[in-house]
């Protein structure tokens, strides 16, 4: 397709598909965008880098996609954890994963809770941590050989169907099911996770010529439903059991679903999309919209791996038709990076196309983030995108807001014990809040102690990681970000992603004792 063709149909789409007019400055720099990438471990395509790498390269290399992301100003991590019946943690129902240690079973050496070391890396950093699971692949291939005589396969292989040459753990039967539920709800348990994320594999997608043997289970359990029907219900109270443990465990980590970017076709449903495609419904047996309806998540992010003009499955017309449906959940889209300059849509040749595709998915105000797989695919590759991105839709950075269930008032503000400054660093103590557990503190500037606007992303100074001594939070913030400004406000962002009523602090003049001073934040 001509370059001018290619954009003149661009304009089209965005045109037609509703362009909003509001402020192109906070459409373009919003202050509240979940902005996440995909780190998958399973066959090393994103970390481990291979299966035998020493501990001291696999933590380098961590660290060098959570700095080369903070740089782009993202602020989550999907991290899989759990890919093939497998684990890359101490777990009692798992062995360790083959793809961190080269061996299935093996821990490291020398000896580290990987998790753990990961989540407290990323928190660092700023970013949330999703611990990303596959539940129902039990293998990626049938090459017992590699398995721990701990796999689930050698425990109970009455649990597992081969299929398409894997395992999958049977979803239909309640042993399974109980196991999984365990398997969530020690990752919840044991670790400090922002959320549990599910990606789009449930029942397999469909492989020519095979068929999913789940006869016996269907016989037994299946009574008065089709096999289709019972299919959705098995999948869809694994997702109520899931949402319940949760919540039960920690009622701020989210839950939430990446599930394939076509709910149903039109020409399977009148509220489907208009697509051709493989669909969640008809084909994996996953009913998002039933997950919705009944809140049993906190956010979904189809993944909307086409380009903006593709035939069979638009991704313009899909991020219209997901905001004109989700409900009681965030919705975040997800991005194929691994698609640029590598796929037979021709669209993907051009830089312009993620690019284009964040910008539309800005104008939906329902719509409020993305991620994108996988993060291999803007380190060392892919360098004009990263560019664009760096200094056009990612210049600033951006806070993910609390997602729809998890939202209320946060009765505390900061209130400042002390600060001081010399040619460095600015220190700062505050007094723990009484009522609120604190994630972060982010630090915004200001001309003047009454005309901070905390709504602008392009006055996010820092978002600070909170450690709490005796009563009290202390952190630095370098001279030469806050020598710019001649005030601050600060805000508490809790568990949940809610954040508090700032406190202003004017820079030029001494410290003195600080009562909440509420600046313009155009609430």
């Amino acid at each position: 397709m001509h370059k001018n063709q290619h954009l003149l149909y661009s304009i089209i789409f965005l045109f037609f598909f509703g362009w909003k007019s509001f402020s192109q400055e906070k459409t373009m720099h919003p202050k509240n965008e979940f902005r996440g990438v995909w780190i998958a471990t399973v066959v090393n395509i994103d970390w481990p880098k291979t299966a035998t790498d020493n501990v001291e390269k696999e933590k380098a290399d961590y660290l060098e996609i959570l700095e080369a992301y903070k740089k782009l100003n993202y602020n989550a991590v999907i991290v899989q954890v759990r890919s093939v019946g497998d684990a890359i943690y101490p777990s009692e129902f798992a062995p360790w994963s083959r793809f961190l240690t080269g061996k299935e079973g093996l821990a490291p050496n020398p000896y580290y809770d990987t998790l753990a070391w990961m989540i407290e890396q990323a928190h660092n950093r700023g970013f949330e941590f999703h611990a990303w699971l596959n539940p129902y692949r039990a293998t990626f291939d049938l090459n017992k050989n590699l398995l721990s005589p701990n796999h689930d396969l050698f425990k109970h292989p009455e649990w597992m169907i081969e299929y398409g040459g894997k395992y999958y753990y049977d979803p239909a039967l309640p042993e399974v099911q109980a196991h999984l539920t365990k398997v969530v709800k020690e990752v919840v348990d044991k670790y400090d996770i922002d959320a549990i994320h599910f990606d789009d594999y449930f029942y397999p997608y469909a492989v020519p010529g095979k068929v999913f043997n789940d006869s016996a289970s269907y016989k037994k359990y299946g009574a008065g439903l089709s096999l289709s029907d019972w299919r959705r219900a098995n999948v869809s109270n694994f997702v109520h059991a899931i949402s319940n443990t949760i919540k039960e465990s920690k009622p701020w980590v989210q839950f939430g679903i990446s599930p394939f970017g076509v709910w149903r076709n039109k020409y399977q449903d009148p509220r489907g999309s208009e697509t051709q495609s493989t669909s969640n419904y008809d084909d994996l047996y996953a009913d998002p919209m039933l997950w919705m309806d009944q809140k049993w998540i906190d956010y979904i992010l189809p993944q909307l791996y086409w380009s903006m003009n593709n035939t069979r499955a638009s991704y313009s017309k899909l991020v219209k038709w997901w905001s004109e449906n989700a409900n009681n959940t965030a919705i975040y889209i997800g991005h194929a990076t691994y698609k640029i300059r590598a796929d037979g849509d021709k669209n993907w040749n051009y830089m312009t196309e993620i690019p284009n595709q964040i910008d539309f998915l800005r104008t939906f105000k329902n719509v409020s983030g993305s991620a994108y797989f996988s993060s291999k695919w803007f380190m060392g590759k892919n360098f004009d995108v990263v560019r664009h991105l760096e200094e056009n839709q990612y210049k600033y950075p951006a806070l993910p807001a609390a997602v729809p269930n998890l939202k209320h008032v946060i009765i505390d503000t900061p209130k400042v014990l002390e600060y001081s400054k010399d040619s460095i660093k600015y220190n700062f103590t505050f007094q723990s809040p009484l009522n609120t557990k604190v994630r972060y503190m982010v630090v915004y500037g200001g001309e003047h102690i009454s005309k901070i606007d905390i709504n602008d992303a392009t006055k996010i100074i820092e978002k600070v990681t909170i450690k709490e001594v005796d009563g009290k939070i202390n952190f630095a913030i370098a001279a030469g970000k806050l020598n710019l400004y001649k005030a601050c406000a600060v805000t508490f962002i809790d568990y949940y992603a809610n954040e508090s009523t700032p406190t202003a602090i004017d820079l030029k003049k001494p410290f003195k004792n600080y009562t909440p001073n509420q600046p313009n934040e155009n609430r």
